[in-house]
């Protein structure tokens, strides 16, 4: 279409790629973009301003867990609404931004995302803190790095993001069966993912 814009979802090492995927706004064919080591992983769109629907928020993160468990490719995400208004300027902010995006490519390669919640029953009294501690402590171990996510609410005990190797997933989700058997009298676990890795990736991509 010539009155197209690029919606990008992420960067990849360069690769001539397309993904049978439904991306945000229905669009029905998901490549790539590339400009030397890199390459963007984007669709076709017709506006500058996508609606940031739950649709469209759902297409964003499946079109990216595709790509990682497509052949265990590393991806540098994007945010949601990223849209460039030709290829001249998606290219120049490969070009740009090459360093930045070789760097995170290399820290990330070979890992996943994985979000990790423990919620107090409503009824719990238990050691918050040593449960918390005793969590961390385990799935520490098994993962690269962490972050902290905030507790929004009363009954939220923890809430981390965890950058684990694809090697280590399964045993990550192992010792998260283990915490939810050993625990759920008192919480409940909520263990999501695999997610591309926002929690660890801090690159600022405008798309003017």
């Amino acid at each position: 279409m010539s009155d197209s814009h690029y919606y990008a979802y992420g960067i990849i090492e360069n690769e001539e790629y397309n993904l049978r995927v439904t991306g945000v706004g229905g669009a029905d064919r998901v490549y790539t973009v590339n400009h030397r080591p890199l390459a963007a992983v984007v669709s076709d769109i017709d506006t500058l301003e996508p609606e940031q629907t739950d649709e469209n928020l759902r297409a964003h993160d499946n079109v990216l867990r595709a790509v990682m468990e497509d052949g265990r490719r590393t991806v540098v995400p994007m945010r949601f609404g990223m849209v460039f208004k030709d290829e001249r300027t998606l290219k120049n902010v490969l070009r740009g931004g090459r360093g930045m995006f070789n760097r995170a490519l290399y820290e990330i390669d070979g890992t996943v995302e994985l979000g990790v919640k423990l919620i107090a029953n409503e009824d719990g009294t238990f050691d918050r803190e040593a449960i918390r501690e005793d969590v961390a402590d385990r799935l520490r171990d098994m993962s690269v790095q962490e972050a902290e996510n905030g507790l929004f609410s009363e009954r939220l005990v923890m809430n981390r993001s965890y950058l684990v190797d694809h090697d280590q997933q399964a045993a990550f989700g192992a010792a998260i069966d283990e915490i939810t058997e050993e625990h759920d009298d008192h919480l409940s676990v909520q263990y999501s993912g695999p997610w591309a890795p926002y929690n660890f990736i801090d690159i600022e991509i405008g798309t003017q």
